[in-house]
C-alpha cells in the first residue's frame, strides 16, 4: 500500500510500521516501537555500497531483538541509491528521515531528545557524514544537539580519496560510482576531512580486522578527537568480506564480542 509522506500504516512484518519520510519510494523507514512511550531511539543505516541494500535486511536481525529487549525504539532507514541518487542526497535522506522521526516522536512514542545514528559499511560512512558535517541536519531544521551519538559499524570511506588510492582494487569500481573522480567533492564527502569542530556530541567507531578499516577508523577518530569530539574507536575479530559482514549480522548476539561494547555506549549516552 502507498504511503504519504508523513502519514503511518502498520506493516506486515511483525509489529513494525513502514513511514514515509519523503516523496520518492525510497525515502521510509521501518519502525519499531519501544517498551514505553520515551524509550529512546536508535536508527539504523544500512550498507550495500551505496548502490544497494535496503531497510528490511533489519527484520529479524539479533540488533533488532536485542535493542527492543534492551527497550529501545528502532528504526531502519531506507535512502535514495546511487546512480539514480547522489551520496549527498543519501546523506540528505538520513537527516531528512531523523527530521521526520523526531518530528512525529509524539504520535509515535519515543523520547525525541534521546537519538542515536548507527550504520553499517556505506551507512557507517553516511552516518559518519550527517554526524561530521552540519549542512546535512542543518538542512532539514536540526542540529548536532539534537544527535546523541553516532556509532559507525567497519566503514572505510571515511577519507574517499584514501580509499580509492589505497583500497582494495576489487572495490575501486564501487567507490568510483559513488564518489567520482572530483578531489574537492571526494574531500566533501569525507567524514574525516569534515571533523573539524563542531560535530554530534560522541562517537563509538567499531572496526574488525580490515587493513583500510582499521586505518580510517583510528584516522577517523583521532581527527575527532583533535576536534574535541568524544570518540572511542575499538577492534574486533573478523578479517575481509566475511567479518565486514559479520560485525553486522552478529551484532546484537550476547556471544559477540562487539555486543556488550555497544550496549554500553548506548546506555551511557541515553541517560
Amino acid at each position: 500500500m502507498a504511503i504519504s509522506a508523513g502519514a503511518a500504516s502498520r506493516g506486515e512484518r511483525g509489529d513494525s510500521q513502514t513511514l514515509a519520510y519523503g516523496a520518492d519510494g525510497l525515502q521510509a523507514v521501518d519502525y519499531w516501537a519501544g517498551r514505553t512511550r520515551d524509550a529512546p531511539l536508535v536508527v539504523f543505516v544500512h550498507g550495500g555500497g551505496w548502490s544497494r541494500g535496503d531497510k528490511r535486511m533489519m527484520d529479524g536481525s539479533d540488533k533488532l531483538a536485542h535493542w527492543r529487549a534492551q527497550g529501545y525504539a528502532v528504526a531502519s532507514v531506507n535512502y535514495r541509491l546511487v546512480p539514480e541518487a547522489t551520496v549527498e542526497q543519501e546523506a540528505e535522506d538520513v537527516a531528512a528521515a531523523v527530521a521526520f522521526l523526531k518530528g512525529h516522536a509524539g504520535t509515535l512514542g519515543f523520547d525525541p531528545e534521546r537519538i542515536v545514528l548507527i550504520g553499517h559499511s556505506a551507512g557507517a560512512h553516511l552516518v559518519a557524514l550527517v554526524g561530521t558535517d552540519p549542512a546535512y541536519l542543518r538542512g532539514v531544521g536540526l542540529g548536532f544537539a539534537d544527535i546523541d551519538g553516532v556509532v559507525p559499524l567497519d566503514g572505510a570511506a571515511y577519507n574517499v580519496q584514501q580509499q580509492l588510492d589505497e583500497g582494495p582494487r576489487i572495490m575501486g569500481r564501487m567507490y568510483r560510482q559513488a564518489f567520482g573522480g572530483d578531489a574537492a567533492r571526494q574531500q566533501r564527502l569525507s567524514p574525516t576531512a569534515q571533523s573539524a569542530a563542531p560535530n554530534a556530541v560522541e562517537f563509538l567507531i567499531l572496526h574488525v580486522q580490515r587493513p583500510d578499516g582499521i586505518k580510517q577508523s583510528e584516522a577517523l577518530g583521532a581527527a575527532l578527537r583533535q576536534a574535541g569530539t568524544r570518540a572511542e574507536v575499538r577492534g574486533f575479530p573478523g578479517t575481509g568480506l566475511s567479518g565486514h559482514a559479520e560485525i553486522n549480522r552478529r551484532m546484537g548476539d550476547p556471544d559477540y564480542p562487539a555486543t556488550p561494547v555497544l550496549d554500553g555506549f548506548l546506555a551511557r549516552v541515553f541517560g
